[in-house]
């Protein structure tokens, strides 16, 4: 038997001997990045790079595609980001212009990810366009007639639904062929295969997750509540940055890749029908390290897809048992803060634009209503 041959063939019981994985950077230094861009860093208080950003920052900087999977609050921004800016400092002392290119599905997220670059970029000088809806359509055209050289999809899965597929499929035509792609979401679909065929070159592909999961440091329960008992986004984004509000109730639009600092408690009034979405919802908590609390009310009718994104995420989540006596306790404090929240709102509106008596209170019956329309038709299924 020559010596190839006994490296395969292990002896009965015995194990084969497993190449140990290579070292992970541990400082930014060790990256390969340049002394401005580790400031930076140190600057943000980022003491050391997520395992996202140590896994795939030096493929990029030798210039090689990127696929890249990891859970949300994980630093895939600083992932792309960083690079990026590492290319632009290298070519900053030549008439070449280097431009990066941005895609990203929601106006929140953009703005959020160009913060981002200005936050690290601001000691060289660093100058970020936002295209986004809404704006002067010159200021565009002027900002787009440089030609960009690394193209960088943020929330991949969700650029690639139909109403994005047209436009992106649009800018890939009209980039440069000769460029790097990255290619970054927390969760990966079937349509990503599309666009890794079309516009990836023999990418790297890194997985800092399963492909769908979420950070250890998150507690997740759920309350099994019973259906008949469940009752100017960037202003009130930044109020809520700002801390001048300790709630903010939204949409399935602020899941998406938005990072706020200090948010301790995700609390889904609904369960999303796509498991995917629950990650990302439950993923505005729990970032960087930190830990975080996620709460679902979870009725009669919803059990089904909850049970599917126990599956999707390969756990149980634990069930939190309600004390009837304290929900008692507190229901004549809340009803009596519902109704002078809804005096306020009556009150601060405008003469023209004030509401009749009710409507609010009617407001809130019809989403319940929604909701319970939602549940009934699944029960009819």
């Amino acid at each position: 038997m020559t010596n190839g041959e006994e490296d395969v063939v292990a002896g009965a019981g015995e194990k084969q001997q497993e190449e140990p994985a290579p070292r992970l950077a541990s400082t930014f230094a060790e990256l390969g990045l340049c002394p401005e861009l580790v400031e930076a860093c140190d600057a943000m208080q980022w003491k050391q790079p997520t395992r996202i950003q140590a896994e795939t920052i030096p493929h990029a900087l030798e210039g090689r595609d990127l696929i890249a999977l990891a859970q949300t609050g994980s630093g895939k921004t600083g992932a792309f980001a960083l690079p990026i800016l590492e290319a632009l400092l290298e070519k900053r002392d030549t008439n070449q212009s280097f431009f990066a290119c941005v895609l990203s599905p929601t106006r929140e997220l953009a703005i959020q990810i160009a913060e981002q670059f200005e936050a690290l970029g601001s000691a060289i000088g660093l100058r970020c366009a936002v295209l986004v809806g809404g704006v002067d359509r010159m200021q565009q055209v002027l900002a787009l007639g440089k030609r960009p050289h690394i193209v960088v999809l943020d929330e991949a899965d969700k650029l690639l639904n139909v109403e994005f597929e047209k436009a992106l499929d649009d800018i890939l035509k009209e980039i440069p062929k000769e460029r790097r792609t990255f290619l970054f979401s927390a969760t990966m679909t079937k349509k990503v295969n599309k666009l890794q065929r079309a516009c990836l070159r023999n990418p790297v592909k890194v997985e800092a997750a399963s492909k769908y999961s979420t950070v250890d440091t998150l507690k997740q329960v759920f309350y099994f509540v019973p259906a008949d008992y469940k009752d100017k986004r960037l202003g009130a984004l930044n109020r809520f940055k700002a801390k001048d509000c300790n709630i903010i109730i939204c949409t399935d639009v602020a899941s998406r890749g938005l990072d706020i600092q200090g948010v301790n408690v995700v609390i889904n009034y609904d369960i999303p029908m796509n498991s995917k979405d629950y990650v990302h919802r439950v993923g505005r908590t729990a970032r960087a390290g930190q830990s975080g609390f996620a709460a679902s009310l979870v009725n009669q009718y919803e059990a089904q897809w909850f049970v599917q994104i126990e599956k999707l995420l390969g756990k149980k989540i634990d069930q939190c048992k309600v004390d009837r006596e304290e929900v008692m306790i507190l229901r004549e404090p809340i009803s009596d803060a519902k109704r002078l929240a809804l005096t306020k709102m009556k009150e601060s509106g405008g003469h023209k634009n004030r509401r009749k008596m009710g409507d609010d209170e009617e407001e809130v019956e019809d989403r319940v209503h929604s909701k319970r329309a939602k549940t009934s038709k699944s029960r009819r299924r």
